[in-house]
């Protein structure tokens, strides 16, 4: 709903290397900028900024893109909120469009004004927390007696409501909010006498942010001995809050669990500040909540490693057998930590430094197999009906995960731990797979999906490994694209007439008189997309498509708009010796790759008719004239590749 006058203004204000430099320490490096990648530990610098161009390219991990896939994938940002991040950074203010009805107008603004207050009550709980004498007295005293220091409490904005049945509600509707609101907030209740009580009322506060770091609703601590009263409250579900969506501690631990490719999971609020705090920094809580699919795909877009901490209850960890195979459905690692008998997250963090805690997690973590196995074999207590029971329930969790390798490794665990033939366990398996688990053929599906997106493909044979030309003659023409599309070359005609034209130019005309077609969906949309330029009169080249919303057309073109090396300047102006620009050849690799391109094209036209000429119920006019095609099209090819200079 952002209008395209805003977003581009944005991309015209925003600065890649302002951006990437609030997270990345970065250094000249000739006409670029340099530093260690935010996705990964490295020594030697692979992320690279063009501030002339306005895009990133990290070698070490493949990514790339412009100032808002930065963002999207630095922050985990959608799209919207880059653009909204970035507005505020430059203070632009945000045009938005209209075309939509009124209903949907009123849910944002309705959604929008609940973001609002909700950020408002944080303000005012911390407030209270830091600078109300009873919330130093009680609900700071609290956090401290607890061992949470300053850093720690800023970090997550802890607070505090206070004992007055109505102090909030009081304090928002002199603020301007309405009742309406405040209860479907979830803050306070109103009763017809006007009497009004704050939900939170005497409780310590825990505010829960969204993936992108806005306040959605509150977890409560009571802190005084009530039977009655429940100990932790949560805000209710409403148009921002929904608690099988949200992490508790997510958007502070996200940045840590990419650069550490790990996320810890615990059950508790205090159980993440306490990590938090010990050095655990990419450690996240369900919240008190069985876990769910979304709370694991939240995971999952920072990580496939995830570790889950338990603190040796019997009854929970029971309970978490089922949060264990949806964890391993989503095809991620799960590894399992049962803490000592008498601990939890919290107590541990307390008692050990960072370094004992990190070695007790090296020495303790174990993967889902010896898990199960050692909360189930003491229950079968040499049973053999229970232990055939634990061994099902082990292949069971297996079946879930869609990697047939991984399936393999762990078949092969089990046979070793539990005494049990491969055989029997792989009949076990494919018994329960045919019975409705998971097919790898949607596995199949998506692997050809992937590997149809790659722009350098290669076919092995043996031990060799064969270029695909046709994708490498295909990468050079879009790469001609993004990098020189708005250059002008001379050439020549049919005539050897000299003629003017520029590289994108070029290339359509040759693409539409002879009706060629790039076998790569993400390359032919580009060429669609440069051949609407050209009707509008505008000449799309790299930077055109690094502003794309597709990230697939934004990281492509930031690698190829990028190079991982250049030629230093030194050789010039120390050495003497003048090194040629690309741009002085590009009127011959231009004119080299389409002949190239073309010669492909026949080539495989030729191919066609060749089969068709094996087809034994083809009428032998057809045949014959199938034979004519190919003297023709070998004749033509023939041509092509004497104008190449080509030996055949």
């Amino acid at each position: 709903m952002i209008s395209q006058r805003t977003i581009d203004i944005i991309f015209e204000t925003a600065r890649v290397e302002e951006v990437v430099g609030d997270f990345v320490n970065l250094k000249r490096a000739g006409s670029s900028l340099k530093g260690l990648s935010p996705f990964g530990n490295e020594k030697t610098p692979s992320f690279v900024v063009s501030p002339a161009k306005q895009i990133w390219k990290d070698f070490s991990s493949g990514r790339g893109g412009n100032v808002v896939t930065f963002l999207m994938e630095v922050e985990q940002f959608t799209y919207p909120e880059a653009l909204r991040w970035l507005a505020k950074r430059y203070n632009i203010e945000i045009e938005e469009d209209v075309e939509y009805n009124f209903e949907q107008q009123q849910e944002e603004k309705e959604r929008e004004s609940l973001y609002i207050l909700t950020d408002f009550a944080k303000k005012y709980f911390t407030n209270q927390l830091h600078n109300s004498e009873e919330g130093n007295l009680i609900g700071l005293s609290y956090f401290r007696e607890r061992g949470f220091t300053k850093e720690i409490i800023d970090k997550f904005e802890l607070g505090y409501s206070p004992k007055q049945w109505d102090a909030f509600a009081e304090h928002a509707l002199k603020s301007g909010y309405s009742k309406e609101l405040i209860e479907e907030a979830g803050l306070a209740t109103f009763k017809e006498d006007d009497k009004k009580y704050d939900k939170f009322r005497e409780r310590v506060i825990f505010p829960i942010y969204s993936f992108s770091g806005r306040t959605l609703g509150f977890g409560g601590r009571i802190l005084r001995n009530d039977v009655k009263a429940a100990k932790y409250l949560n805000s209710p579900e409403n148009k921002i809050y929904h608690k099988s969506k949200t992490l508790y501690g997510l958007f502070q631990a996200k940045q840590q669990i990419i650069k550490a490719d790990q996320c810890f999971l615990v059950e508790g609020y205090t159980d993440v500040l306490a990590l938090h705090q010990a050095g655990l920094q990419n450690t996240v809580a369900s919240s008190g909540t069985a876990l769910t699919n979304e709370q694991i795909r939240l995971i999952k877009r920072l990580t496939e490693n995830i570790t889950v901490m338990y603190d040796g209850d019997n009854a929970g960890i029971k309970a978490s057998f089922r949060g264990i195979d949806m964890i391993l459905e989503q095809e991620m690692n799960v590894k399992v930590l049962l803490l000592p008998e008498g601990e939890d997250p919290d107590s541990f963090a307390k008692k050990h430094s960072s370094s004992e805690i990190e070695n007790y997690i090296k020495e303790n973590a174990t993967d889902f197999i010896r898990f199960k196995v050692n909360v189930l074999l003491e229950e079968a207590n040499n049973d053999p009906i229970k232990k055939a029971e634990l061994i099902r329930e082990i292949v069971k969790s297996i079946s879930l995960i869609p990697n047939i390798i991984k399936q393999e490794v762990y078949i092969a665990e089990t046979s070793k731990i539990m005494g049990i033939r491969e055989e029997v366990l792989f009949k076990e398996l494919a018994q329960l797979q045919k019975s409705g688990n998971k097919s790898s053929e949607s596995n199949s599906h998506i692997t050809d999906k992937a590997r149809q997106k790659q722009p350098n493909i290669s076919i092995v044979t043996g031990n060799k490994e064969v270029i695909n030309v046709q994708q490498t003659v295909e990468t050079e023409i879009i790469k001609l694209i993004m990098q020189n599309g708005d250059l002008e070359v001379e050439l020549k005609n049919e005539n050897n007439e000299l003629y003017k034209t520029t590289v994108n130019e070029e290339i359509i005309s040759q693409f539409d008189e002879n009706e060629l077609k790039l076998s790569n969906p993400l390359y032919q949309l580009i060429l669609e997309d440069v051949k609407n330029g050209l009707e509008k009169d505008e000449l799309r080249t790299g930077i055109f498509f690094s502003r794309s919303i597709n990230p697939e057309v934004v990281n492509l073109a930031s690698e190829m708009m990028i190079e991982k090396y250049n030629l230093s300047e030194n050789w010039t102006t120390k050495q003497g010796i003048h090194i040629k620009k690309k741009e002085e050849f590009v009127h011959k690799d231009l004119f080299d790759v389409l002949l190239r391109f073309k010669i492909i094209y026949i080539d495989n036209f030729i191919k066609d008719l060749m089969n068709k000429t094996k087809n034994t119920e083809l009428p032998p006019e057809e045949i014959r004239q199938a034979l004519q095609q190919i003297i023709h099209f070998t004749g033509l090819k023939n041509i092509l590749n004497e104008h190449l200079n080509r030996v055949i």
